[in-house]
């Protein structure tokens, strides 16, 4: 008896790392200090110490079931992609850059190749938000995953001055709300999606008119990562007053996040196209819509609260940074909450 017959397989996992070289090398930044393989990543904070007050900050979040339509679709190279923006844009919702990243998978079978398909995606997601891939963790499973399953998950750490450090405690009646658009469904809901759809190869191999795409390329999607967005605002010379990422609870849970006490967000459901797959998902599930905007983004998957003089500034470095947005509503005062109309 050995450790293969057991079910892990130790040659596997290092001809993993050997595959998944070449994609890490690709987001390295200065800071990053050695290479691959060791027991630790490494990163240098010389680059942030001209700040007066530097403040670390971490996210850390999976892909939830949306992994199961990659395992139906037999598409690995856009999962890990959500693994990263799902943790990075908890970040710059702060104001913060993000630094460096490590990602955690779990198989019930490591299949070098695959593998190494899904960290092409972790790393172009560091690429899109410019923070290095610094180390990470595949965990074969025998036993307790089937073979062709894994999940994924990953931890960002990133860095903001104090004095740039997004609160929600300056903003007041009066400011605007700004919506950023969506890519899609991200990676919240999918438990209520596939339950809506029924998910099989079948259907996922559907294509609607409505959506310009079949249904399992509607869904898998990777999450819009909001970096460059952020920091193009902020290089316009924008105050952020406050910032929401809309993942899972949608509207409802995420918005009063960034607000203060005494005051409410009122948002607009006319203001923007509600993209056609969360009709669709609307429609088929007969899904009540107090349930849609407590679940999705519907469209909308990061919120800015900016003074109302700085809106206009705002949308043309948000376009400038090929994000598309608009304005969806605006504070009030009140009981803290938001209201949809």
């Amino acid at each position: 008896m050995d450790y293969k017959k057991a079910g892990v397989d130790i040659e596997a996992g290092y001809k993993s790392v050997e595959l998944m070289k070449e994609h890490v090398k690709k987001t390295m930044r200065p800071e990053v200090l050695g290479g691959l393989g060791g027991f630790s990543g490494a990163f240098s904070l010389s680059a942030i110490k001209d700040m007066e007050n530097p403040i670390l900050l971490s996210g850390t979040d999976g892909c939830g079931t949306k992994v199961k339509l990659a395992f139906l679709m037999d598409k690995h190279d856009t999962i890990g992609i959500d693994a990263v923006a799902m943790c990075v844009n908890d970040v710059v919702c702060a104001g913060g850059e993000p630094l460096f990243f490590l990602d955690y998978i779990a198989c019930g079978k490591n299949y070098p190749e695959k593998i190494a398909t899904i960290v092409s995606g972790v790393a172009e997601g560091c690429i899109q938000s410019g923070c290095a891939l610094v180390g990470g963790e595949t965990a074969e499973h025998p036993g307790l995953m089937p073979e062709d399953e894994y999940d994924i998950a990953g931890f960002a750490v990133g860095v903001v001055d104090e004095k740039d450090l997004i609160t929600g405690a300056n903003i007041k009646a009066g400011d605007t709300i700004i919506g950023i658009a969506s890519s899609g469904v991200h990676s919240n809901g999918f438990s209520l999606v596939r339950k809506v759809f029924k998910i099989t190869e079948e259907s996922l191999n559907t294509y609607y008119d409505a959506l310009g795409k079949t249904l399992g390329e509607a869904l898998l999607v990777p999450t819009r990562i909001y970096v460059k967005a952020l920091k193009s605002v902020k290089n316009a010379g924008v105050t952020i007053k406050g910032c929401s990422h809309i993942t899972g609870g949608g509207f409802y849970e995420n918005i009063p996040r960034m607000l203060p006490d005494g005051v409410r967000a009122v948002v607009k459901k006319d203001s923007y196209e509600i993209p056609a797959i969360f009709k669709m998902l609307s429609e088929d599930g007969d899904i009540a819509e107090e349930m849609m905007y407590n679940t999705f983004n519907m469209g909308i998957g990061m919120m800015l609260v900016v003074d109302s003089a700085d809106v206009e500034k705002t949308l043309s470095a948000l376009k400038s940074a090929g994000d598309e947005a608009y304005v969806i509503g605006h504070i009030e005062a009140g009981e803290k909450g938001v209201t949809l109309c």
